[in-house]
Order: C-alpha cells, then structure tokens, then sequence
C-alpha cells in the first residue's frame, strides 16, 4: 500500500499535463459539473450550424431562393449582437425574488432559440409555396431572429454564469474548455444533420429542424440544473441597478477602450470577409471538390483550437494580451499572403496551409483582445465587457461577411467584362481584391492596437498574472 500512493501522484500528474483540460477542474467547480455546464455551448454551436449552414444551402439550392434574399436572413440574428453589452449589464445588475441573476436570461434566451427554430420549418413551407411566398419570408426573418436574439442572450448570460462560478485560477482552462465545446457542438452537428440530410426531402428537413429545437431546450436545462446559487442580496426588486447608459458611459471614458474596440473591429473584420469565399475560392479557382474545400474548414477550426491552446498556455504564464493579438495579426497577413499566391501558382496545398494559419491567428487575436477587454473592464461587471466584445465581434463579422460576397461578386463581375484587361480578365480577380482588402485591414489593426501594448501591465513578469480573460468567450 505504501508503494501505490507515489504512483497514484505520479497518474495525476500525467493526466493532468496530457489529457486536455483536466486541470481545468477545481473543488468550487468540479469538472464534472464545468462538462454539464458547456452543453449551452452544444446547443449555440448547433443552431449556428443550422442556420448558417444547413438551412442556407436548402433554401438557395433545393427551394430555389435568391441568394441575397437568404443572405438577407442570415444577416437578421445580427441587429441583436450590438445589444450584447446590454444583456450583459442586466444579467450582472438583475433582481428577482428568486435571487437568481444568470438563469432567467439564460431561460428566456432557450425559449428565443427553441420558438425560432419551431417556427423555421413551417415558415419553410410556406416559402415553398408561389401564393405563401411573401407570408414565408416574413415568417422565416421572425424565425432567424428569435433565434438569434435566443443565442445571443443564452451565450451572454452562460459565459458570465461560467465566471461566476470558476475560481480565478481555474478561468484560463475552463474558458478554453467551453469554447472547445462550441467548436464541438458545430462540428457533431454537422456530420449528423449532414448523415440525417443525406437522402433529402421536406418531410425530413422538419423533422431535423425540430429534434434540434427539443434538443436545445434539454441541453440547456441540463446544463444549467443547479449551477447558479440563489443570492439573497439579489432579491430586493427595489433597488433600482444603474443606468445602463451611465456605465457605458465610465466603461468607455477611457481612451484605451475606444482605441481597443476599433481594434476589435478592424480585426474580426480583417479575418472574417473570407468566411463564405474561402471554399467557393478552392472550388472555383483551384477546381478542388466538395470533399477536399470541406476539409478547408477543418483546417481552420484545427488552427483555431491550436491558437486557442497556445494564447491559454501564454496568458497563464503572464503574457501580454495585446502582444499576443498583435501576433495573430501578423499571422494573419502571412496567412492571407499564402492564399493569394495558390491561385497563380495552382497549389492547393498553399490554400489548406493558408486557412490553417488563418484559423491560428483568429484564435490568438481574439482570446488577446477578449482578455484586454476584461482588463480594461476591472471596476465593472463581467456581463458588460463579454456584451461589449461580442457586440463589436459578432456585428464586425456580419458587416464582414456581407462586403466580402459584394466585392466578390461586383469585382468578379466586372473583371471577367474584361473592365480591368485582359491580365486580369477570370473569377479570381474578385477573390483577390477581397483577400488584398483582409491584409490592409489586419495592417491598420496592428497600427491602431500599437500604443496600446504594455499598458496597465502591472505583474506581466509573474506566471500567472494574466488574466485569462472574460474567462467567458463569446463566439
């Protein structure tokens, strides 16, 4: 007996130094109950799957809808995403009876997912239909954006619920492991709605959308059965919380926090106007199949969750934040420079490559700017710095996303009318403005992210200074 108690020591260390997110785990929040937690996260990564994968390509290939008319949809869930901050501010402020702040928002955000993802199918329906056409359209927007208004509160409130209860040396790797499991959820929802979808029809695409909106309400209230403590300092209805304008106003006097969002902006934009190019760029240009301009995206997740892991293992040993950020920009222009040069040079190799490190540079600009965030939001409630940075993100994105199709097309189009000559006369030409437009934006956040580096780093030097951020990731 004596001899098992070293060996035993020596199998924790182990699992702890290998198995991914074992340490994660702390006596305030077992990792059993931090596992139970991150299904919200499941849930959020399924609906993003079917309403930006799923549902758009059956509405424009298999009911035949205009593309800018489900781009249009698509775009809906994103009038929520700039009142983030706000959701986030009455979750940290919230009284109620119960004495719960986290969970009602979090309850009411379920509902805004399951009734939008009810309604979808039916609305589907209807727009199959020449006569219901209007009537569908109509129903389908009201569906995109309660579930999108339902994502975006239950993420809000989850993630600040999840720093609430992790204890402040614990936040690096339990962020991590949540935001692994919004990668996860997407990825398991892709490959089983896509086996579900393969032999298509209407009568199974309802049945789909359904079982998801049940499954979303089950993994949401397994997820958040018991977590948040009642507080009786919470259940004075009373007491009036603060003006939400007024602590916007305190969070955003600072000149480092402006010059830090438009950062934000600039970056997330930088790398997201390729998020719908980059396959049709592969399958286009470099005549790459289905399979092979899928396993794009593969790449880039496998370089989000390597950017991921490396800004936790460099934050908790007291990196600088915006140094990290400013890494992943530079990767970024490196990554778009690859990308550019697999057209002429006819390498798809050079394009995995290019979406790997893409993926790499989304993941440490933006756990880098998530944590500055925080830090710069020290005096105030975690709800209103996650709302502030998901806001900034999410809209950048969608903005992103919807130039990048544009100038695709606009460019391409004249491109191909022989508008720039003969030289530049092919579909690529539209594809490498777009990407051309990435570098400069990432270039110009580096130039605004520049003065901000080294600031308010106090304890930079000492191992686990850095606060892992939010401690809560948004998308």
């Amino acid at each position: 007996m004596a001899g098992r108690a070293p060996l035993s020591a020596k199998w924790t260390r182990v699992a702890t130094a290998w198995l991914p997110f074992a340490d994660a785990a702390s006596t305030e929040l077992p990792l059993g109950q931090l596992l139970r937690l991150s299904l919200f996260q499941v849930s959020v990564g399924m609906a993003l799957v079917l309403l930006n994968g799923t549902l758009n390509r059956v509405m424009i290939v298999e009911l035949g809808i205009p593309a800018w008319l489900v781009a249009l949809m698509i775009a809906v869930p994103l009038l929520v995403a700039p009142f983030r901050a706000a959701l986030g501010h009455r979750s940290d402020n919230h009284r109620s009876v119960l004495g719960w702040k986290r969970v009602p928002y979090i309850w009411f955000g379920t509902l805004g997912q399951f009734g939008g993802l009810a309604i979808m199918p039916f609305a589907l329906i209807l727009m199959s239909g020449p006569e219901t056409f209007t009537l569908g359209v109509i129903a389908s927007m009201g569906a995109f954006l309660l579930a999108g208004a339902g994502m975006h509160t239950t993420q809000t409130a989850g993630l600040a619920l999840a720093t609430d209860l992790a204890p402040a040396g614990k936040r690096p790797r339990a962020v991590a492991l949540l935001y692994v499991m919004l990668l996860v959820g997407m990825m398991f929802a892709a490959f089983v709605i896509g086996g579900m979808l393969q032999d298509y029809s209407h009568t199974r695409l309802v049945q789909v959308i359904q079982s998801c909106a049940v499954i979303t309400v089950l993994l949401n209230m397994t997820a958040l059965w018991k977590q948040e403590a009642r507080n009786r300092a919470a259940t004075d209805i009373a007491e009036a919380p603060p003006a939400f304008a007024t602590v916007w106003r305190e969070y955003t006097a600072r000149p480092s926090t402006v010059r830090l969002l438009v950062a934000i902006a600039l970056g997330t934009m930088g790398f997201a106007m390729q998020d719908a190019l980059l396959e049709p760029f592969g399958g286009e240009i470099l005549g790459l199949s289905v399979g092979a301009t899928t396993r794009l995206t593969g790449a880039w997740a496998m370089g989000a969750l390597i950017g991921f892991a490396w800004s936790g293992h460099r934050l908790t040993r007291g990196g600088d934040p915006l140094r990290l950020s400013g890494a992943g920009g530079v990767i970024g222009v490196t990554a778009f420079l690859i990308v550019l040069f697999a057209a002429p040079l006819s390498a798809p190799f050079l394009l995995t490559v290019g979406a790997l490190m893409i993926g790499l540079g989304v993941g440490m600009f933006s756990v880098g700017t998530l944590v500055a965030a925080m830090d710069l939001a020290k005096d105030h409630k975690a709800g209103l710095a996650l709302g502030a940075w998901g806001a900034v993100q999410a809209t950048a994105t969608g903005v992103a996303i919807a130039m990048g199709g544009a100038m695709r097309d606009l460019i391409g189009d004249y491109a191909v009318a022989d508008g720039f000559g003969a030289a530049m006369a092919g579909r690529a030409t539209g594809y490498t403005a777009v990407y051309t437009l990435e570098i400069l934006l990432l270039l110009g956040t580096l130039v605004v992210l520049g003065p901000l580096v080294g600031r308010n780093r106090t304890d930079a030097s000492t191992p686990g200074s850095a606060r892992f951020g939010l401690q809560e990731f948004p998308t």
